[in-house]
């Protein structure tokens, strides 16, 4: 690792801190509400939108390994504002990971002007895949792309999609109107593109600073220097052969929230002296660290298998049991800490009552237990992982 590299990584963990500390002051408002636009400032102007850019386009150049110790960092201060970042860079990860390949020239071209955007003008992107009915998954979209004067238009409504008028771009999944199911395109669009309209902010139980709202695409003209890498066709096959950021990018925010947990129970069985002194308490405690600490081990491992061989059968299965374990162990770990804690914790003004709304909701991102489960399966099985129609994408 050079001396770059190292300065960097602690250059971008220094920044997402301080972002952090800015997020948590108004996470509990937020959650409640309030105006969510402040944490994304914060979030801009740390620069960690530039995160995984490449350094000679003036980015920090990130592993996979350092982005997730990133998201940790900024889900204790936040988990919505966490999961927002990640929707950025969810958006343009694969991208950024393209440095260094040789490219067609259109596809050079995309990434000169995304990465332009980010450094230059402070651009954040995000992801609109989920639709009603099928969720994240690209088999079966409804929304359509036509080709028309030299470019495309996009038909279509998307649910879900975060940073909601927050976000200046949105990578739009949608599937030829002339028909193949399997041959999805994404494509970008602008929040003040003409047909682009959102509707109200997700009226949800936690993670209302996700500005999670749903998307109209009416007849929406996209040049066709807005084909996301200049491909058509080829999305389901790229993300059913390297799927980490449909799945491995919520292991570091929910890890962030897991640590928020144990931090708050910590805090709270130190400052009562009746239970810090309880062996029983002790024991309670130490066994939400020793969770954590064995959680955060498999999500490591992932993210260091995602650097070393992205792509390949090991690092795919490894990021399906990073997700299906975090899925798991946060909301457990927020239920046991409201034992520990009794009643006290549940009280509005206390932040472990948000984060035990916050954690369950690790469950039903992608990829969902189940579907985690069934991977994994077949994976050990034997099935091809690399057909588009082993895996229900």
């Amino acid at each position: 690792m050079t001396q770059e590299t190292i300065s960097a990584r602690a250059d971008a963990v220094h920044r997402a801190a301080a972002a952090a500390e800015q997020l948590a002051t108004g996470a509990s408002g937020v959650d409640s509400g309030e105006d969510a636009r402040p944490g994304y400032r914060a979030i801009r102007e740390s620069g960690l939108l530039r995160a995984l850019l490449p350094r000679d386009a003036g980015g920090f150049e990130l592993s996979f390994s350092d982005y997730t110790k990133v998201l940790e960092t900024l889900a204790t201060g936040s988990g919505s504002g966490a999961l927002g970042f990640n929707m950025h860079n969810v958006a343009i990860g694969s991208l950024c990971e393209s440095s260094g390949i040789s490219l067609p020239p259109a596809a050079e071209r995309f990434c000169d002007w995304a990465f332009a955007e980010v450094v230059h003008r402070n651009r954040m992107f995000a992801s609109a895949t989920s639709e009603p009915g099928s969720g994240a998954k690209l088999r079966g979209l409804s929304t359509t792309y036509t080709r028309e004067d030299g470019g495309f238009v996009l038909r279509g409504e998307k649910s879900f999609v975060s940073l909601a008028g927050i976000a200046d771009y949105y990578v739009v999944a949608a599937v030829s109107a002339a028909g193949g199911q399997d041959e999805i395109s994404h494509f970008v669009v602008s929040k003040d593109d003409p047909g682009v309209r959102f509707g109200g902010i997700w009226d949800g139980a936690a993670l209302r600073g996700t500005e999670t709202a749903s998307m109209t695409l009416d007849a929406v003209p996209v040049g066709a220097d807005r084909l996301f890498l200049g491909v058509e066709g080829a999305s389901l096959f790229k993300l059913v052969r390297e799927p980490h950021w449909m799945v491995a990018g919520y292991l570091g925010a929910y890890l962030g929230v897991g640590e928020s947990v144990v931090r708050y129970v910590t805090d709270f069985v130190a400052g009562q002296e009746k239970r810090r002194d309880s062996a029983v308490v002790r024991s309670q405690l130490a066994e939400l660290v020793v969770d954590l600490h064995a959680a955060r081990a498999q999500v490591y491992a992932a993210a260091g298998l995602i650097d070393e061989r992205r792509g390949s059968l090991e690092a795919n299965t490894a990021v399906h049991v990073a997700k299906y374990l975090i899925g798991e162990l946060v909301p457990s770990l927020a239920t046991r800490a409201i034992r520990i804690c009794g009643s006290t914790g549940l009280r509005r003004s206390q932040p472990l009552e948000r984060l035990l709304r916050e954690s369950v909701f690790c469950s039903v991102m992608p990829a969902k237990p189940d579907e985690c489960l069934d991977y994994i399966g077949k994976s050990v099985l034997g099935f091809n992982m690399f057909h588009a129609h082993t895996v229900d994408w």
